[in-house]
């Protein structure tokens, strides 16, 4: 690093930047500013692409680190499917300065993930959050009546994969790439699997995970699962997807539907307002729930 550092103090420099991309699934992709292509540490950094970042804006304390990167869209490094399907959404960025002529003067100025990603007249614009970014996440539990838990997650500790609570199917047919036409789901109530989540696993889709808004019987005795957004890429009819049941965060379905009180993460108990701003009464119960019955 000092004979970068020396570089640098001539005044006259060859820098450019590079960034090493990783996504969610393992996929890696270099990317560099510099008119040639460059590798260092294994690792290719395509010049391609047009990449491009704006000024980097660091702070001390806490602050967030933070900058924009800029790109050409192509089939064989960021497209626009696979930003639509949200394959960059959280990947894994480290960015370098580079002196192209010698690569093993080079310093990491950056690491953090993705935030932002936009599409548009053939570019990408990806806001590059840093570390400290973590930090600004809610920490603890919040007193509520509803439970904050994610149905399956460790909070819930619910088995999805139980037989009830997890099917596996073809889809019959699709209308605008939301609302969903499926057959053999006689066994389940409708709404079984409203507020649960569709996974495609086959198609120009798979990967892709749809949360569910209704589930009813429609015409012909066929399930009809509508989602609460389209799809970002098509799902047609022989596609296999995934359905997992729903859940509407009240202690009641907790305890009826899943059997799993033991595990609900809400206070279905708390005393309402009316209740904390009532006085004693001769006659009724005070259970903490509403005076006006």
């Amino acid at each position: 690093m000092s004979a970068l550092y020396e570089h640098l103090a001539t005044g006259i420099t060859n820098t450019c930047r590079c960034w090493d991309l990783t996504r969610q699934d393992g996929v890696r992709f270099g990317f560099t500013d510099h008119d040639m292509d460059l590798s260092f540490d294994g690792r290719a950094y395509s010049a391609s692409t047009g990449m491009s970042a704006r000024a980097l804006m660091q702070g001390t304390g806490l602050a967030v680190d933070n900058t924009e990167a800029l790109g050409v869209l192509s089939d064989d490094a960021v497209s626009e499917a696979d930003i639509r399907a949200g394959k960059f959404d959280g990947a894994e960025v480290q960015a370098w300065l580079v002196n192209w002529q010698d690569v093993s003067q080079r310093k990491l100025r950056f690491r953090g993930s993705i935030g932002e990603l936009r599409q548009g007249a053939g570019a990408f614009h990806a806001e590059l959050r840093g570390l400290t970014d973590a930090l600004n996440q809610v920490q603890g539990r919040s007193y509520q009546y509803d439970c904050p838990a994610v149905l399956g997650d460790s909070g819930c500790r619910f088995a999805l994969e139980q037989a009830g609570f997890t099917e596996e199917l073809s889809v019959v047919d699709i209308i605008a790439n939301r609302a969903v036409i499926f057959a053999g789901l006689e066994l389940y109530e409708p709404q079984w699997f409203a507020r649960g989540r569709l996974s495609v696993l086959s198609g120009a889709a798979a990967g892709l995970n749809g949360v569910i808004k209704n589930d009813m019987t429609g015409v012909g005795g066929n399930r009809r699962v509508d989602l609460w957004a389209s799809l970002a890429l098509p799902l047609v009819a022989g596609d296999t997807v995934r359905l997992q049941a729903g859940c509407d965060k009240r202690a009641a379905t907790c305890r009826l539907k899943f059997n799993n009180f033991i595990n609900f993460r809400g206070f279905p108990h708390l005393p309402g307002e009316d209740w904390l701003t009532s006085v004693p009464v001769g006659a009724g119960t005070e259970d903490g729930g509403s005076l006006n019955g």
